[in-house]
Parts: C-alpha cells; structure tokens; sequence
C-alpha cells in the first residue's frame, strides 16, 4: 500500500512546479500523515528536494513544507537512429532539452555492432554535453527506420535492413531502454501538436526512405510485428523500383534523371549533379523553375494518392509530412492539396508540413520517455547513487 500511495504522490510530483502537503492531500485524496511520509521517502530517494518556505503573510504558525521535484532525480536520453545519421537528446524530467550529439554513421554497411558502438557514443556525448552521467538516466527512448514490437524487436525482412538497423539496441545499451519505430515517434510528437486527444492522424516520415505513423482516436496504432503503418502497399500503387522511397529520395533522383536526359532549361543546372538535393528542387520549384515544378507537381500527386488510401483506410482527418524535409516541401503539398480537393471523393484528410523539422523524433522519444517514467515512476526508484 505504501508503494501504492508514493506512486500517487510522485505522479502529482512530476505534474506540478512545486505544492504542499494539503496540495498532494486533495489531488491523491489521501490522508496528511500519508502525504507527509512519502514525501520524506520521496525525499530521501532523491525525487523530492523541499522548497523555500512561502511567506505566512501574517499568519501565526510554522510555514506549510513545499517540496518540489529534484533536478537530481534524473534525465530521460531519446535517440535518433537514423540511417546515416545519430541524434540524441537529453531532458529533464519536465522534458527541457539538457543538450544533445549527432553522430554520422554508414547506414546500413556499417553492420550492427558499428551501429551499436554509435548509438552508445553519441548517448555518451549528448550526456557530456547536457553535464549529467550514465547513471542519471532514468530510461532511453530510441528511434528506428523499422518496425518494431511492443518488446522492441524487428522481424526479418527488407533484405535484412530492418534487423541492422534495430541491432539489438533494447539489449546493448546501457540501463532501461525502449526502441520504437521512428515514424511512430514522430506521431506522438505530432498528435502533442493538437488540441483533441482523440485526433486520429497519420505521419509520413520521408527522407531517403518513407514511413508512415498512426494515431486512431487518439491511440497509437503499432500490430503485432510492429507492421502498422509500413509502405509495402505503395509497390502495388507504384510498380516501379523506387515505389517506397522517400519523396527525398524521389525528387533528387527524378531531377537528376531530368537533367541528365535532355537540355530543358533550369537554374538546377548550375549545380553539379552529385550535389544537387531534393531541398535545391522544392526551392527551385518554388521559385517557378519549369523542370522542379513538374517533379513537385509529380510528388504531389503520389502524395495525395497515399493521403487518400490512409484516410480511406482508417478514416485519417490529418495527414502530417514530418522529417527535416518537410518545411521545403510546400510545393508539393500545394499539388497534393488540389488534386485530394477535385480528384479525390471526400471526405479526405487535412495535409500539412510538420513545424518540428528534423527534430520529430527525438521530441516524440522524449514525450514516449516522460510518458512511460510518468505511468510507473516507482519502476526508476531508487536510483543507484
């Protein structure tokens, strides 16, 4: 029962700036010498340090005791395992970033224990980076290009991709760990960005490669092997080879191609060809350039097919683009908003660029992390110090 009644106290604790006994008493609805013994507990367990005093403003007696949570009670570290390239965060426990690292890596012939090396390295470096150790974290949220299930494991498939970008990392980092599939991630971030907790939205997390995230009513959506939201029916919408790539992916390649094949004008052409991005095709495009503006318009298309089945499919209001490429994207969703608007039978789902940038990810792990640490936070307590 006393675990019972410090579980209560310490999910109070981690919703509020700073409160007192009679505070805790009427939110947990448990007596004040309860309140007062777990907080002592909590106290001498490093969760809760005691406040300052308020003034009594005239009032006789001892001032009531205020605690508040403790900046030593320890951090939450969330991960992106991108691909090609590590991000990690590290929080407190109100979810204020601390600091963070990045870490380039090669993908997918780097193996998994060179992606394990690099996941603990830039964990290593966000943690100096933030000024707090290993062992003040808590737990570690990670973010993969793979499905994953509730237990954190890939199944076999892609051509081995999804097992080399899991690399056991539920295993071979230090301390608690979660790994999650990254589109998931950015859907938890995305769904934090609307008001209605029972929004039902999808994510299209587009690089190099495109994943998609599902929040039904409000809950998210992952199957038994992790599958929901996988892009495997776009090789039947797209017979060609590239029918799961990314709209990254896409658009350098497409322009490439373009380029390469004929002598139509375009200001992409004052770019050497290896170095041209999908983010110099949707500025060119945007600015009018003819050849950029038919790859967008082309993308714009294939993106609102793909809104399409996912509202057909779950009845989606809003369909998110997240992804460090999404704030570039505006010309595409101009194309796929007018054609789900005259081509398409309604109801069709919003479409929208996401405001967090590259950033999704890591801002999902961490509200994945604070979320998990807020259910049970007795499951962290005590922390070896």
């Amino acid at each position: 029962m006393r675990r019972v009644n410090a579980r209560l106290v310490a999910r109070f604790a981690l919703e509020t700036d700073e409160f007192t006994a009679s505070d805790a008493i009427s939110a947990t609805d448990l007596t004040r010498a309860t309140v007062l013994g777990v907080c002592a507990d909590l106290v001498s367990d490093g969760w809760l340090e005691e406040a300052a005093p308020a003034p009594n403003a005239g009032m006789k007696g001892r001032p009531a005791l205020r605690y508040h949570l403790s900046r030593a009670a320890g951090v939450v570290v969330a991960l992106d395992a991108d691909e090609h390239q590590f991000l990690a965060r590290v929080a407190d426990l109100r979810g204020t970033a601390l600091g963070g690292a990045r870490v380039a890596v090669e993908g997918r012939e780097s193996g998994p224990d060179a992606r394990a090396a690099a996941a603990r390295r830039t964990i290593h470096d966000a943690l100096a980076d933030a000024g707090r150790a290993a062992t003040d974290v808590l737990l570690t949220v990670v973010g993969i290009p793979a499905p994953t299930d509730a237990s954190g494991r890939s199944p076999a498939g892609d051509r081995d991709f999804w097992s080399v970008m899991n690399a056991h990392l539920a295993e071979v980092l230090d301390g608690a760990t979660i790994v999650e599939n990254d589109a998931n991630l950015a859907a938890l971030a995305e769904r934090a960005q609307v008001s209605d907790a029972g929004t039902t939205i999808a994510t299209l997390l587009t690089g190099e490669r495109l994943g998609s995230g599902l929040v039904v009513d409000g809950r998210l959506i992952r199957g038994p092997h992790g599958g929901a939201g996988e892009m495997r029916f776009l090789r039947l919408m797209f017979p060609e080879e590239q029918a799961t790539d990314g709209f990254g992916a896409l658009a350098r390649d497409w322009a490439r191609r373009e380029l390469a094949g004929g002598d139509e004008p375009s200001t992409l052409r004052v770019l050497p060809p290896a170095e041209l991005t999908a983010e110099d095709v949707f500025s060119a495009a945007a600015a009018g350039d003819p050849l950029a503006g038919r790859i967008a318009a082309q993308l714009g298309d294939r993106l609102a097919r793909i809104a399409f089945a996912l509202g057909s499919l779950l009845d989606v209001e809003r369909v998110v683009v997240c992804g460090t490429l999404a704030p570039a994207m505006e010309p595409v969703l101009e194309t796929a908003r007018a054609a789900l608007g005259s081509a398409f039978e309604p109801p069709v789902p919003e479409l929208a660029a996401s405001h967090l940038g590259g950033d999704v990810v890591v801002a999902g792990a961490i509200r994945r992390a604070l979320a998990t640490v807020h259910d049970d936070p007795l499951q962290f307590l005590p922390r070896p110090r």
